[in-house]
């Protein structure tokens, strides 16, 4: 249910699921740790975010000198229910007092070259951009014209200017947001559904090791929680209420096979998967011999830890298994279900078939793979 209600508000732009700041934490320090330069020097822009309600934009605005940021860019698809609300950013819920040349109606800009502490308390927090932005002192605070979609001129020339894209885009434009990405040759680090690994735009980038997934690819089971805003939750869709350090209600979402997809070197990608051999997985695990597809000239190991290291042909995996893959280890040959699969691994008598099929049974959703030797 939740996975639906998520699609179908990202279509629709009348409800707002929020990345929790922990998992978009979590995830970066994990880039940082592999190498501390990541973002140094570069310009991130978030171009899916609101800026009153993003954890990204909370997220490297806090951490802005430390990363060593140039620049943050911040860009939001029209007002979400509660946008240019006082949520976070400005500490309480009141609306922001009309200003003008930035009708509430519009979507936002935010461009932030600079962070400090403004109001001399010694710390430095949220509400010291919140003081910088509303005097448009060293940062800008501006309405965009037209409405923030990530396709529209003014958002594509903000993407030339960017280094690195972090956000969370619409898992209904997901094909059409990363194609985007691909044509303007951005390092990227953003959130998606499983299934993108088999799009047809996707998965050659895979193959090609131009993209794979995240750090932290198996958070909560391949879940992800999201935050829903109390103004507009949908109390079927709430798995958990939490209130925070302010007391405001946050509801909590859980969204089933949720990724990060990126472009940016992290440490699990050269951890090679620890294996058996076919004997042992024969022996404690599968109690059988590995089956052969009927369609291709390969075998079926349908959980990853059965993956025998001594096999040198094809193995078809399901595709969670690049949750663990590192391309110092294997080579991937193709995916089932877009056909990209080199016809030379097809029997002659089933090349119409692209799902491999065991004992006439279809096996959905597969990677074939190959050791490196």
């Amino acid at each position: 249910m939740a996975n639906n209600n998520l699609t179908n508000a990202k279509r629709a732009k009348n409800d707002e699921f929020y990345t929790q700041y922990s998992d978009i934490e979590k995830e970066i320090e994990s880039y940082i740790e592999y190498d501390p330069n990541t973002f140094k020097g570069k310009v991130v822009y978030s171009n899916c975010d609101d800026p009153f309600e993003s954890n990204f934009f909370r997220y490297f605005v806090l951490n802005f000198r430390r990363l060593g940021l140039k620049q943050l860019i911040t860009t939001s698809y029209k007002p979400s229910p509660v946008a240019n609300t006082q949520v976070g950013l400005f500490g309480d819920d009141v609306t922001l007092e009309p200003v003008k040349g930035r009708p509430k109606i519009t979507a936002n800009k935010f461009v932030i070259n600079e962070v400090g502490d403004v109001d001399g308390d010694g710390s430095f927090t949220l509400e010291d951009i919140a003081k910088q932005l509303k005097a448009n002192k060293n940062n800008e605070w501006t309405p965009l014209e037209g409405d923030g979609d990530f396709r529209s001129d003014e958002c594509v020339e903000l993407l030339k200017k960017a280094d690195i894209v972090v956000t969370n885009p619409p898992f209904s434009l997901f094909r059409e947001y990363i194609t985007q990405l691909f044509e303007h040759k951005k390092k990227f680090l953003i959130i998606g559904n499983l299934n993108a690994i088999t799009y047809k735009e996707v998965f050659p980038m895979i193959k090609a090791n131009r993209v794979w997934l995240g750090n932290n690819a198996r958070v909560n089971g391949g879940a992800m929680f999201y935050e829903i805003p109390e103004a507009i939750a949908n109390l079927d869709q709430v798995r958990e209420v939490k209130t925070n350090e302010k007391g405001k209600k946050i509801f909590i979402t859980r969204v089933q096979g949720v990724r990060w997809f990126t472009n940016l070197d992290h440490g699990r990608l050269h951890q090679p998967i620890p294996l058996m051999t076919e004997a042992d997985v024969i022996k404690f695990s599968t109690n059988k011999p590995f089956e052969h597809y009927d369609n291709y000239d390969a075998i079926e190991v349908s959980l990853v830890k059965n993956v025998p290291k001594d096999f040198d042909g094809v193995m078809g995996v399901p595709i969670s298994f690049l949750d663990k893959y590192s391309p110092e280890q294997f080579e991937i040959i193709g995916a089932s279900d877009n056909g990209a699969v080199d016809e030379k691994y097809k029997l002659p008598h089933f090349k119409k078939h692209n799902e491999p099929y065991v004992n006439n049974k279809k096996q959905y959703k597969r990677i074939f793979i190959k050791h490196k030797r």
